[in-house]
């Protein structure tokens, strides 16, 4: 490892080509597979629909059949999950939506568009031939692959999955993730903030975006700030978990023992980031000592250090190791999508990548959160995602930015 500051794009190729995906599986209920990595590809065995369904609530007619002022009987009342009567001639079918479509129906005629009496149903409406009926597997057929392996299984996902009869799912086992936090100066909330003391936002942050990533998180708190403490905890906490994720102590302050710590323990691959912000980043690995691989089959656990500051430690996980969780989840996409959306705003630009806080406008613009120091966590909750700012590029007021929204991040 060099002291050279590394670029955002070398940092990331470098985190995502050092994870490991897990490659143990489990079996869980479709309702517990939100968020989760599916392990096997999904074939269907069923069409979807299963039969010609009727789009919406009207009749179903011969085309033949319809002629001006032409009176049809109304022979059956088809709902859904039934089965009707094939269609005579000379008849219709009342039929709601999602019912099977009678044999002999060529269309549906939505109700608006039709009167009905005592004597039968007329309309002056000549439909199309397959007008309003949606034919058997017009979205699934039997046989077609619906979800692939390594897709991170959403609501939507989820819900054509149970469309072609899964009531359980192949996944990916959850990634456990040792986490703690370093310095004397934190106060955990709910306790009495001790003099010259500051609450630990962090563990709640990067808690919950663990949690959003689907993994089992093992909390160990606060760590105090010396070397011996950091050091046996990074040992215990490589015994079991796949990756051990820090916040603060891994700057160059005479209390910032965490580097010092991973380099004993381990090995430091990746210090010090030219982005902004986020400078003092470490990645590297812990050894396992005594307890044999960590559960990925690797020896050890991996190790990323993030920074104190509350906007540093929130931006570098949703930038760096959000994608490293990913791919160690086994999912298959792991970069957010980018929106080119036009800046309301203004910005001197820096040497290092910039990862600014705005908020979309009503205009179809982003603005700019005033106060962008990387101790004002109050940015991150007023803002709805970030601008990547290459390095040495300022930003004038209309110009197109690279907009990553938090909703693709988290």
């Amino acid at each position: 490892m060099n002291n050279q500051l590394s670029s955002f794009e070398d940092a990331l190729h470098q985190l995502v080509h050092a994870a490991v995906p897990v490659s143990e599986t489990e079996t869980v209920a479709i309702n517990d597979a939100l968020g989760r990595v599916l392990a096997d590809d999904i074939v269907s065995t069923v069409d979807v629909p299963p039969l010609d369904n009727s789009a919406m609530d009207g009749y179903a007619v011969r085309i033949a059949d319809l002629a001006a002022d032409r009176v049809l009987e109304v022979s059956q009342r088809i709902v859904a999950g039934r089965i009707g009567d094939a269609l005579e001639p000379g008849t219709t079918a009342r039929i709601m939506t999602g019912a099977p479509v009678p044999v002999g129906a060529e269309a549906v005629v939505m109700q608006e568009r039709c009167t009905v009496t005592d004597a039968g149903m007329s309309t002056s409406y000549l439909p199309q031939p397959g007008e309003n009926i949606r034919r058997r597997g017009d979205d699934i057929a039997t046989g077609d692959m619906v979800l692939s392996r390594g897709t991170r299984l959403d609501a939507a996902s989820l819900g054509v999955a149970a469309s072609v009869g899964n009531a359980y799912l192949p996944v990916y086992r959850h990634l456990r993730v040792a986490l703690f936090s370093t310095g004397d100066e934190l106060t955990m909330p709910g306790d009495s903030l001790k003099p010259g003391g500051i609450y630990n936002s962090n563990r709640s942050t990067l808690y919950a975006l663990l949690h959003g990533l689907g993994c089992v998180v093992s909390d160990l708190g606060i760590v105090p700030d010396d070397l011996e403490s950091t050091r046996r905890t990074l040992r215990d906490a490589a015994l079991m978990h796949d990756l051990i994720l820090t916040s603060g102590g891994v700057s160059v302050g005479e209390e910032d023992h965490v580097k010092q710590a991973v380099m004993a323990e381990g090995e430091l691959a990746l210090w010090k980031l030219a982005i902004k912000p986020g400078k003092p980043l470490a990645f590297g690995r812990i050894r396992s000592v005594g307890g044999g691989d960590t559960p990925s089959g690797v020896k050890g656990a991996a190790f990323i250090g993030l920074p104190g500051n509350p906007v540093a430690s929130f931006v570098t996980f949703l930038m760096l190791v959000r994608p490293y969780i990913l791919k160690a989840q086994a999912a298959e996409v792991i970069a957010p999508q980018t929106a080119n959306l036009r800046a309301d705003f203004s910005w001197p630009g820096d040497k290092r990548r910039e990862f600014l806080r705005v908020r979309r406008n009503d205009s179809g613009g982003v603005d700019l959160f005033p106060n962008q120091s990387s101790g004002v966590l109050t940015s991150c909750a007023w803002a709805d995602g970030l601008v990547s700012n290459p390095p040495g590029e300022s930003i004038t007021r209309g110009d197109q930015v690279a907009f990553l929204a938090f909703s693709e991040l988290m």
